[in-house]
């Protein structure tokens, strides 16, 4: 599956082999010391991963099922006549359909997919920057796609990336994809990382948006049960990140939608002066343990219903 795919999921092996994730994490570790492949929080890649990309097919049939509640969660921080910014990847494709019914929203974007995702909402307004198209994610990226960003400024950043660590911040592997996701972050009030468990602890060449530059994060819930995700779970919260945790299960299919391909099934830095703090934590949200939030180690609120 990791020769086919490029990247897997321990929860998908674990359904495809009908087994525990116990018995896929300790074969996996096995694997890895035979040099067959690299194992990621929560998955594992092709030996090499610190460098390669898996390219669009593959990624759109790892951890689905987290992108969708990532992206129902993350739809939640978006208002009415909201200008927004969203990145490339398949996560924010994923955003982009349930955005498709918010009235007065202007979406600039470099991702086709993104474009595609809103062609159809007659309420939302979409810009595209320039550039050359990178085919394996189906995004504008050079320097047409950066200039056409100088000078911009919205509201809130959308953006997803290969890996997330405390130390680094979100990265990518791709230098083109890196100083674009770059630009688009500069134009925001808020960042907002979109990254599911896999992300989590992995990190990959290209920095692009320093820790302390990330307002808030949006990932699913296994991040929680897994020991070295929850912990890097905690690091981002005492590094001034916003955790925001999705629970699976509860989501709900958007509006149609056509895609280019495939949709598979179904240290302590303050926050960034954007404006006040909600007065309330949001649907899954853990605040900071520095901004008066529970202890790290904690887990964060679950939605009602959410085990």
């Amino acid at each position: 599956m990791v020769r086919a795919n490029g990247a897997v999921s321990l929860r998908e092996l674990a359904r495809v082999v009908q087994t525990s994730e116990v018995t896929v994490r300790r074969d996996v570790r096995a694997l890895e010391a035979e040099g067959l492949l690299d194992r990621r929080h929560g998955g594992a890649v092709l030996p090499g991963g610190f460098s390669r990309e898996p390219g669009y097919p593959q990624k759109t049939h790892l951890a689905a099922a987290e992108k969708s509640a990532i992206a129902d969660l993350a739809a939640g921080l978006v208002e009415e006549g909201d200008a927004v910014v969203i990145g490339a990847g398949t996560t924010t494709q994923e955003l982009a359909r349930r955005l498709a019914r918010v009235p007065g929203l202007t979406v600039v974007t470099n991702s086709l997919l993104v474009a595609q995702a809103l062609a159809h909402a007659n309420r939302v307004e979409v810009v595209m920057t320039g550039g050359t198209l990178r085919g394996s994610n189906y995004a504008l990226v050079g320097s047409g796609a950066e200039q056409s960003l100088h000078g911009l400024r919205v509201s809130k950043a959308f953006i997803s990336g290969s890996g997330l660590t405390a130390e680094r911040g979100l990265s990518t592997t791709n230098m083109l994809s890196a100083s674009v996701d770059r630009a688009l972050v500069q134009a925001a009030g808020e960042v907002i990382v979109l990254a599911d468990h896999t992300k989590l602890g992995a990190d990959t060449m290209f920095q692009t948006v320093p820790t302390e530059a990330i307002t808030r994060l949006v990932t699913d819930e296994h991040t929680a049960g897994q020991d070295p995700t929850a912990r890097e779970l905690d690091a981002l919260a005492d590094c001034g990140v916003q955790i925001s945790v999705a629970p699976l299960g509860l989501t709900a299919e958007p509006p149609g939608h056509g895609g280019l391909a495939p949709h598979p099934p179904g240290p302590a830095v303050p926050r960034r002066a954007t404006g006040p703090a909600p007065a309330a934590p949001l649907p899954g949200q853990r605040r900071p343990g520095a901004h008066g939030g529970p202890p790290p180690g904690h887990l964060p609120t679950r939605l009602a219903g959410a085990r």
